[in-house]
């Protein structure tokens, strides 16, 4: 093969070497010559036609202005151009193939299991669908699903993701604010209906589901409308606060999207909203560079959106 050498050397010019490495389309053919010593070997490794491989070769020289290959009576042999440029093509095939099984390694990645951890009453009522949909759009990963009010260690590795609900996330992971948590007070309509116009100006008459002598939940009833409020049924369970205001057992501090869930609850008239609290998705640092772990963490914040329920 006779190309002119039309344009600069490029030997010397490096810039020109990223060049030649970007047109790819024709590195596999050069490089199956240069191995093979011949078109017609280069043509057999590649599957390829005789004319085909011809033809990559010569582009790539006509488009660069060098002859990478003469002949010999051993075949086509490299030039001193060709020669140059074999070590800068071998090592673009290693970073290619690196590339192409770092990608079928995510592809991997994207099955499994990943263990999650979340409270039992956003589970049941707010994220169920969600675990659904994500199940249907990735049947290759497994939710294990643990329904708990305890806090599992992340750090201890006791679960891949936990979705909390807190002021702030200090433990020592990595954690993403998925959406604000509002708070407020909440009875049955029919319980405001009948016990709100009687009661006494501090909130005398009516009865907060107690979870006990529990010191934020005393804070909040001295901040509420009802201070004097009775504090009724000791109950630790949050769900069953939930069940039990929407019976008209009395009034209870629950997320404003109970009240989209449960049209029979409403909120009590004076009561503000807390925004103290977000929810958030915590996982081990390590974790996150798990592509399944990703895309569950990135599809549990964009549903949360689609739904229209910002936890508000």
């Amino acid at each position: 093969m006779n190309i002119s050498r039309k344009g600069p050397q490029w030997i010397e010019n490096e810039p020109l070497v990223a060049a030649f490495l970007r047109d790819w389309e024709q590195m596999p053919f050069f490089l199956a010559v240069a191995r093979g010593g011949s078109l017609r070997s280069a043509a057999e490794r590649l599957g390829a036609t005789h004319a085909t491989v011809r033809r990559h070769v010569e582009a790539l020289e006509a488009t660069y202005g060098v002859q990478l290959f003469r002949r010999s009576r051993k075949g086509l042999t490299l030039t001193a151009a060709g020669e140059t440029l074999m070590p800068e093509a071998q090592e673009a095939e290693r970073l290619l193939a690196r590339a192409r099984n770092g990608l079928q390694g995510l592809d991997r990645e994207a099955s499994g299991k990943i263990r999650l951890s979340v409270d039992p009453m956003t589970g049941h009522f707010l994220l169920a669908p969600v675990f659904a949909e994500f199940g249907r759009i990735y049947p290759q990963i497994d939710l294990e699903i643990s329904l708990t009010y305890d806090i599992e260690s992340v750090s201890r590795m006791e679960t891949d993701i936990a979705i909390r609900h807190a002021a702030e996330i200090k433990d020592d992971v990595v954690a993403r604010k998925l959406a604000p948590l509002s708070l407020s007070i909440f009875a049955s309509r029919d319980y405001v209906e009948t016990h709100f116009d009687k009661a006494g100006r501090k909130g005398e008459g009516l009865a907060f589901i107690s979870y006990g002598p529990v010191p934020e939940l005393m804070d909040w009833v001295a901040r509420s409308p009802f201070p004097a409020a009775r504090l009724r049924h000791q109950v630790t369970d949050p769900e069953m606060h939930l069940h039990l205001a929407r019976a008209g057992a009395g009034m209870a501090f629950l997320p404003l999207w109970c009240a989209q869930k449960f049209p029979e609850l409403q909120r009590m008239p004076g009561a503000d909203v807390d925004e103290s609290r977000n929810t958030w998705v915590v996982m081990h640092e390590d974790l996150r560079r798990i592509r399944r772990v990703r895309i569950f963490v990135d599809f549990l914040a964009q549903a949360l959106v689609a739904m229209g329920r910002s936890l508000r």
